[in-house]
């Protein structure tokens, strides 16, 4: 039952002293009319005028907003120890016993951050020092990170600065994006190989890196592209590419620091969609392993690991793995498992794929539906011949959507996706009252 909290400052000087002290380039949800939020539970965020909201977009909070397990391992740990992660401890242990259980065996040493910036930077600095080369792989409008080496790796970020050059020793792939992208699905082209068209840009980035006498140190994608507009990749495009780069002796990271941890409903890590066979060098990790406690990992190889070790020069990271981040984090896996979370991620997303499959029959405006599990995409377009972005449209039914007390975001280079990430215990109901608002707001709005 909710409970009203008082807030310290009244919205008007929230918003003022927002604007005062506030980097203007740290933003906020519905930038115009922001949600002073004071309050939230399991997939429910109440804001400070007592308004339920329902979460549709928090993948941070993974096992729903203070989750009462969660929070009571925080609080445990928090009045027993919280140290520089240099001492032995047992909660780091285990939980990395833990984590790495959930792996291919291949996949067996940890190293401990504080973020998904972090996992990635570390990512590249194992995948440096291993190959000995320098030179990286990613795939447009991508997102890693917000630290130097990452916005170079990241085309989602640096696309929207202003005088920024992309280091030489960056390369963009194509997006694969079957929609969209440069190889389009048609209704006749079923046993197109999109996989491999893809991956085959990737080969030849490699082939042009090579001429030029230099060398790939590794190729890094998040396991299901996020910022890029929610897509799943196609079959068979990690298989190639990650035989491509190891040929050319680079290593392969997945970036799973948004889609991992059960989200996809059938497998705890989503690079596992692209088959058994089709093993990562190297995963970064982060958002929802603490349910929104800063904690994040990167794991990889024992080869990958003592490549690092022999260069010297040794690795600490002070709040990595401290103790109760790895208390809150053990006590998320626990609870997936526990509750069967994977499992609802399944059932769910399914349910709201079939609802939204429905609607674009009904509304013009959706050009696409895309997703498993609970990472689903939906693509609006002013015109699905020539699939132009609703860009406005979308940022339209999105405030709607927030008027009708339900809390939705856009992605993609255009803003003009609607994403739906929301804590895993999202329910049929809660897809049922989604689908009924966006399809009131779809019939009513003026294209």
């Amino acid at each position: 039952m909710y409970t009203n909290v008082t807030s310290i400052l009244s919205y008007e000087d929230a918003v003022d002293l927002r604007n005062r002290y506030i980097g203007k380039s740290c933003s906020l949800f519905y930038r115009d009319d922001p949600l002073k939020i004071v309050r939230a539970y399991k997939q429910y965020m109440y804001d400070d005028k007592g308004n339920e909201y329902l979460d549709c977009i928090n993948n941070v909070a993974h096992v729903g907003h203070c989750h009462p397990l969660v929070v009571q391992s925080e609080c445990h740990q928090a009045a027993t120890l919280c140290t520089n992660s240099r001492f032995l401890h047992d909660n780091m242990l285990l939980y990395a016993q833990k984590l790495v259980s959930l792996f291919p065996p291949s996949l067996s040493v940890c190293f401990f951050v504080n973020s998904g910036s972090e996992a990635n930077d570390l990512a590249l600095q194992l995948a440096q020092c291993h190959t000995q080369a320098g030179d990286v792989i990613t795939v447009d409008d991508a997102y890693h990170g917000h630290l130097i080496p990452l916005v170079a790796i990241s085309p989602y970020k640096y696309k929207q600065r202003k005088f920024y050059n992309k280091p030489d020793w960056v390369h963009v792939a194509s997006v694969p994006d079957t929609y969209n992208g440069r190889y389009r699905r048609q209704s006749d082209d079923e046993n197109t190989d999109f996989g491999l068209l893809y991956a085959k840009e990737v080969e030849n980035i490699i082939k042009n890196v090579q001429i030029r006498n230099r060398k790939i140190a590794a190729f890094i994608a998040e396991s299901l592209l996020s910022c890029a507009g929610q897509i799943l990749l196609p079959s068979n495009y990690l298989r190639n590419v990650y035989q491509y780069v190891r040929e050319a002796g680079g290593v392969c990271i997945a970036d799973e620091v948004q889609v991992g941890f059960g989200r996809v409903g059938t497998h705890w890590w989503a690079f596992q969609l692209q088959g058994e066979d089709v093993i990562p060098d190297i995963v970064t990790l982060g958002k929802p392993m603490g349910n929104g406690h800063p904690i994040s990992a990167v794991v990889t190889t024992a080869a990958i690991a003592d490549s690092f070790y022999k260069a010297g020069g040794g690795y600490f990271n002070t709040f990595g793995g401290n103790p109760v981040s790895c208390a809150i984090a053990l006590s998320v896996l626990h609870v997936i498992e526990s509750e069967d979370l994977m499992k609802n991620a399944y059932e769910v997303g399914i349910y709201i794929l079939d609802l939204l499959n429905q609607l674009q029959i009904k509304h013009e405006i959706i050009g696409d539906v895309r997703g498993i599990g609970l990472f689903i995409g939906i693509e609006l377009v002013r015109d699905r011949v020539t699939k132009e972005p609703a860009i406005t449209e979308a940022k339209t039914v999105c405030d709607l959507l927030k008027k009708n007390f339900i809390i939705v975001s856009r992605d993609g280079l255009h803003g003009n996706i609607l994403k739906l990430k929301p804590p895993m215990v999202f329910t049929k109901q809660n897809a049922n009252i989604f689908i009924e608002k966006l399809d009131n707001i779809l019939s009513n709005l003026i294209l």
